[in-house]
């Protein structure tokens, strides 16, 4: 069940595949395509480049580039050359890549040549040192080009297998709560997911043709979209940035066999399909989702509508991505995250005593497995925080039915507590969704003179200029009990969410109501 045989350093993954797939594509974009054989190449003198540069084994180099096939190429040269990756958002801001670059302490940072002012700048606001390679700087410029540095190398260097156990990236968190963590994971932890997950319960495979629009710098991209795609010997084709109707119209082009994606992702496809009078996805066979709740009524309404399974999953970084996943089938449960994933321990304990809790009762989800995270970088009080006697606490509220199957009802964090009660902001929100005025919402605690909480909902509308409270209101009379309605409802162009699809609601917080 569990395909262990892919659980290797990349070094011998990118030879293997090299040899036994030649001039298959292995990766594409808008703008290129690369081979299995082009990708070993290219990454081999990379590697040595690094090496050549200076650069010592373990020693961070971060990643700023869209999705791109470049991104995976300077993804795959880091990790061969028994380097750290630090993937960061090219769309991150001054402060946010700033942090991220002396926090990791990376030597080397691979960016755009658009970038290098941006980058110069940062060294300077945050009193850092490093140096740089650009996608297509000038040949004879003092920082490295990235084009050079695919084409040739000294052969006096030898890339020596990647160590699997050792730090070789540092993912940071999506910063729900505000400043992100650097999350240490290693080769093995993060193979092991695709080994037990993607291959034997998503199902990837040699055959398949992904088509990737989630973004590369996040953990599931980077351990399905990424490490999946080169442990399986499949295709990719990297999508810059997602759009529902640009999906689609290469859905239309090119036949594609699996989309991984996040909740929101599926639910602007499906309304946009609806739309354009769209009802079918071609030759798509399956689709993934992680990083964030699915409600039980999307996932009905997306397979419904498309006649394609939508397997949900629940993942974290910390563990590598996936924790939980419905695997294919009838006997799924909708609205659950799945079961465990082989070798992965799940509880579902009370967070007080520590005692697992009864089927069908909330509790925090703690976890121990093979794909747990070494711990966050230069964080140790925080990483004893949350690892204790070898369980990882997710902070998150679940629950789990006499058949296994879980279910995510919320964070410790988030519950808004009303006047003694407990509310689940994602209760109110999957029903909120179910109205048809609704494209988009999220809900979270206010305080209340007599009742500590209140419920608030943040509602991006179908119409902007169409609302009627009273019918929302009734809508939500029927699945929610009373002291669950939000007391106020208050209308945004768009929720604030992480590259995972997780809401930002510490942003929402500082809206005035």
């Amino acid at each position: 069940m569990i395909k262990t045989e892919i659980i290797q350093p990349i070094n011998q993954l990118l030879l293997s595949q090299s040899k036994n797939l030649k001039n298959k594509i292995a990766f594409s974009d808008y703008k290129t395509e690369i081979t299995y054989s082009e990708l070993d190449i290219k990454t081999t003198h990379f590697a040595k480049n690094i090496i050549e540069s200076g650069i010592k084994k373990g020693e961070s180099i971060a990643l700023i580039l869209p999705n791109s096939v470049d991104w995976i190429i300077a993804c795959f040269a880091v990790l061969r050359a028994g380097c750290c990756i630090v993937p960061i958002s090219f769309e991150s801001t001054q402060d946010e890549i700033g942090y991220k670059l002396f926090d990791s302490d990376a030597k080397l940072v691979i960016t755009t040549s658009s970038n290098e002012k941006n980058i110069n700048e940062i060294n300077q606001l945050f009193n850092i040192e490093n140096k740089k390679c650009f996608l297509n700087k000038d040949l004879n410029s003092i920082e490295f080009c990235f084009k050079e540095f695919c084409i040739k190398s000294s052969n006096s260097i030898t890339i020596i297998d990647d160590n699997i156990d050792a730090a070789s990236y540092i993912v940071y968190t999506s910063g729900t709560t505000g400043k992100p963590k650097g999350v240490v994971l290693t080769s093995r932890s993060m193979l092991w997911v695709v080994a037990s997950c993607g291959i034997p319960i998503i199902g990837m495979n040699e055959n398949d043709n992904i088509l990737s629009p989630l973004p590369l710098f996040h953990s599931y991209a980077l351990n399905v979209c990424v490490l999946g795609v080169l442990a399986t010997g499949c295709s990719e084709f990297i999508i810059e940035k997602f759009s529902p109707q640009n999906t689609l119209d290469l859905i239309a082009q090119k036949d594609f066999t699996l989309i991984p994606g996040v909740p929101t992702m599926f639910h602007y496809l499906l309304e946009t399909a609806k739309k354009n009078k769209i009802s079918n996805l071609r030759t798509i066979l399956r689709c993934a989702s992680a990083g964030a709740i699915m409600p039980a009524t999307l996932n009905n309404q997306f397979e419904k509508y498309f006649k394609i399974q939508l397997l949900d999953g629940y993942g974290i970084t910390e563990t590598s991505t996936f924790v939980t996943m419905n695997w294919p089938g009838k006997n799924r449960k909708m609205g659950s995250c799945g079961i465990p994933i082989p070798g992965m321990t799940v509880r579902i304990i009370n967070p007080n005593n520590y005692i697992d809790v009864n089927p069908d009762e909330e509790g925090e989800l703690i976890c121990h497995g093979p794909n747990l995270m070494l711990g966050y970088h230069n964080k140790l009080d925080e990483t004893n925080k949350v690892i204790k006697n070898k369980w990882y606490h997710t902070g998150d509220i679940g629950k789990r039915d006499k058949n296994g199957f879980i279910t995510i009802t919320g964070r410790l964090k988030e519950i808004i507590i009303r006047g003694g009660q407990n509310i689940s902001p994602a209760e109110i929100e999957e029903v909120i969704l179910q109205d048809n005025q609704v494209l988009d919402c999220a809900v979270l605690g206010i305080s209340h003179e007599t009742l500590g909480e209140v419920p608030l909902a943040f509602l991006v509308l179908r119409d902007k200029n169409i609302f009627n409270q009273k019918q929302l209101i009734d809508f939500c009379t029927v699945s929610l009990s009373t002291y669950k309605i939000p007391e106020k409802f208050q209308i945004v162009d768009n929720i604030p969410r992480t590259g995972s699809g997780k809401i930002m609601r510490y942003k929402l917080k500082k809206i005035p109501c």
